[in-house]
């Protein structure tokens, strides 16, 4: 397999710190690429939180990986002008930091459509452009408190974060980089650019829509909204909350002390379910409905396949569900999840030559395409020279000149 990478050809600035750089990381990824300005000093985001790599932050090896890295100083018009001249050529400019960032430097949008008509511009934020909290600090928990999707814990009468997947500091940048290409394939087609933008905390809500349209449902009267036939209509919390009390769609668990997720709220699955194990008197005993039937509240149901569960191992288990089309899932976490069989047969790790951390590539997969492997994300100011000579034919005077005046490092 050896077809261009899909985003062969595209060049994109990204001025961005910290998380909302993994933008361009999927971007880089299918191969975009991606020269990220960073100010003065680098983007901090190498000693930020944990683990650190052999002097730098798990998050800079991930989020930058496979970029290029210029330092520009943007308050210096010197420094604004590098940046018109990268745009010239290229496809978009990703501004990560607060809305309005680059058009105080002189490099908002419509600065830079001035200089190239086709230019897209996204701006990614933690609470967007409009808003009260538009000029709020804030970090990726934020998103997830803002959009209901995390709530304190109480321990020795202390608030504490509990244990969780962010979501609107990786939802934000995938929304952003679904948008940048769509905004590129318009602008190489119309040769008019755009302007767009993204907040990460939008994002945390969109990804749950589920629960808060469902809450919003609800404001309607009973005789327009109800629930699901199979619980008789009653309104049940939405999502996970609602099936909490579940039998049929359930964790269960197994001999070898692990858990298994049970999902047979169908009844076709239900039953498959109790032929597999010889036991169809429990389908004839307790049928189901045709769709969506936990079994909520059926105690002495429960009791059974609690007790039937701890008969094999969860690995027995997954192979039980393959063999009789039982819906049956592994049942890992973040440490235990790469030595699931499914796993290793799907994700590659990369190597610490490679990248300096063994990391995951993106899970995206083409049939007649290799992807590029990722490589090491950069030190500060990297590319700055190489960048200059060779994009923008800057001679050894210019560039000399350049970091004289401050405006590279």
């Amino acid at each position: 397999m050896s077809n261009t990478a899909p985003l062969a050809g595209v060049r994109i600035i990204e001025c961005s710190i910290l998380g909302p750089g993994a933008l361009t990381t999927h971007l880089v990824d299918l191969g975009a690429d991606v020269i990220k300005i960073e100010p003065l000093g680098g983007d901090y985001v190498r000693q930020m939180t944990w683990p650190i790599v052999d002097g730098v932050s798990l998050m800079h090896l991930h989020i930058n990986r496979g970029k290029r890295s210029m330092v520009v100083d943007l308050r210096t018009p010197e420094g604004v002008t590098i940046i018109k001249d990268l745009v010239r050529d290229a496809d978009a400019v990703i501004e990560g930091m607060r809305p309005g960032g680059l058009a105080k430097r002189g490099l908002g949008y419509d600065d830079l459509r001035a200089v190239n008509p086709r230019i897209v511009f996204c701006s990614i934020s933690g609470y967007g452009t409009t808003g009260p909290y538009r000029d709020l600090p804030s970090h990726g928990i934020a998103f997830d408190a803002w959009a209901g999707l995390v709530t304190p814990e109480i321990h020795d009468g202390f608030s504490a974060i509990p244990e969780h997947p962010s979501i609107g500091m990786h939802a934000g940048p995938l929304f952003g980089a679904f948008g940048v290409v769509s905004a590129i394939l318009g602008a190489r087609a119309t040769g008019r650019g755009c302007e767009f933008e993204v907040a990460q905390s939008d994002a945390a809500a969109s990804m749950d829509w589920l629960r808060s349209e469902t809450w919003k449902a609800y404001e309607r009267p009973q005789t327009e909204v109800t629930g699901n036939p199979s619980d008789d209509f009653e309104r049940r919390a939405p999502g996970t909350a609602g099936m909490r009390d579940g039998v049929r769609y359930q964790f269960y668990a197994t001999a070898d002390g692990g858990h298994v997720l049970f999902m047979a709220s169908e009844q076709s699955f239900w039953r498959n379910f109790c032929d597999g194990l010889q036991r169809l008197d429990l389908f004839e005993r307790w049928p189901g409905k045709q769709y969506g039937d936990h079994a909520v509240g059926n105690d002495e149901l429960h009791t059974v396949l609690r007790d039937i569960f701890l008969t094999r191992s969860a690995a027995d288990w997954i192979e039980f569900g393959r063999q009789h089309d039982a819906p049956i899932a592994p049942v890992n976490t973040p440490k235990t999840l790469a030595d699931d069989p499914q796993f290793r047969a799907r994700f590659e790790w990369t190597s610490i030559d490679e990248t300096g951390a063994a990391m995951l590539p993106t899970p995206l997969k083409f049939a007649d395409t290799d992807l590029q492997r990722p490589t090491r994300a950069p030190d500060a100011g990297q590319h700055t020279d190489e960048i200059l000579r060779s994009l923008l034919d800057y001679d050894d005077d210019m560039i000399a000149g350049l970091r004289s005046a401050g405006a590279i490092a």
